[in-house]
């Protein structure tokens, strides 16, 4: 059976990966808490890989945020996340795995991209301003994972998920991301019986989702694609795949839709005052669909779903 480290195992996508694997039934999952291993210590990741002699690694761990987090800890999320995929790429390479899976972010791309975006508008325009911190670490990465697999023949490879959402999300109210700070909300708005909610930006920017249980499938899924299909594929010097549903809506009615979810009957209110972003991201997924994969779950049906999950679990967030 194969040893497969999954990095960020308690995260969303870190968490979902782990059910894929656990799923199949045919390895053994590795993982770490943050007490036992802190990704941002070389020394410590590097005797990890050492010791545990891995075969595959998922590297799922990262710092992320909206655009309030963002803008508030910059320096955090550009350190944190080049340390913690410099550690483990490195020490990977170093104890001799062949196989990795590094993932990024839709907002590697330029602000003003045509749409949808295509992977090789990488590196080709302006990043967005609000999380170019983030975004400069995620390309730092996907050049990383590319320099080792020209130097040393390593097969280390890049998925590009658009905005992501689903269980084990990030529910804090400023520093989450659009679905769980607005479903979170709307939840208290309708257990307050308040009147209206408001909702930051012009509801006018584009946007796309994929739940997390269909990101970890197609993680699996390239992780696991033939290695000659795989570079056919791709380039040497763009070696990322977009993961997406190739459908998008707008911020507005992914409110609408969350207060059906919700149950909220009240008002929707734009505070037009607050930054909107990117105008659109839309990724061109027709690279990973050629190669045999598609999204599955619908945007209501994976809304209802994380609802029902975050409804069971709230407790945990009553104080964040």
């Amino acid at each position: 059976m194969q040893r497969i480290y999954v990095a960020g195992h308690r995260g969303m996508v870190g968490s979902a990966i782990v059910r894929q694997l656990e799923a199949r039934g045919d390895c053994e999952v590795v993982t770490r808490t943050h007490a036992e291993l802190d990704l941002l210590n070389q020394a410590d990741v590097q005797k990890f890989f050492r010791d545990e002699r891995v075969d595959q690694v998922y590297l799922a761990a990262a710092k992320v945020g909206g655009i309030y987090a963002n803008n508030t800890y910059p320096a955090e999320f550009v350190y944190e996340n080049l340390m913690m995929e410099c550690n483990v790429i490195d020490a990977a390479h170093r104890a001799g795995v062949q196989q990795l899976l590094f993932l990024g972010s839709s907002c590697i791309y330029p602000r003003n991209v045509p749409q949808p975006m295509r992977e090789d508008a990488l590196l080709t325009g302006v990043l967005e301003a609000t999380n170019e911190p983030y975004a400069v670490a995620k390309i730092a990465g996907i050049k990383l994972c590319e320099s080792y697999n020209r130097q040393y023949g390593r097969d280390y490879r890049s998925v590009m998920p658009t905005n992501l959402y689903g269980q084990h999300d990030n529910f804090h109210p400023d520093n989450s991301h659009v679905i769980p700070a607005l479903m979170r909300r709307f939840h208290e708005a309708v257990q307050a019986e308040a009147e209206e909610v408001v909702i930051w930006g012009s509801g006018t920017p584009k946007r796309e989702f994929l739940h997390v249980d269909d990101m970890a499938a197609a993680s699996v899924y390239v992780m696991n694609m033939n290695q000659d299909i795989y570079r056919a594929n791709t380039q040497p010097m763009l070696s990322h795949i977009n993961v997406g549903t190739g459908v998008d809506c707008t911020i507005r009615e992914l409110a609408e839709t969350l207060a059906r979810v919700t149950g909220f009957k009240g008002q929707l209110a734009f505070d037009a005052s607050k930054p909107d972003g990117t105008p659109r991201k839309l990724m061109d997924v027709s690279r990973l669909k050629a190669l045999g994969w598609q999204a599955k779950i619908q945007l209501e049906e994976g809304l209802r779903a994380t609802y029902a999950w975050f409804v069971a679990n709230q407790d945990r967030y009553r104080q964040a």
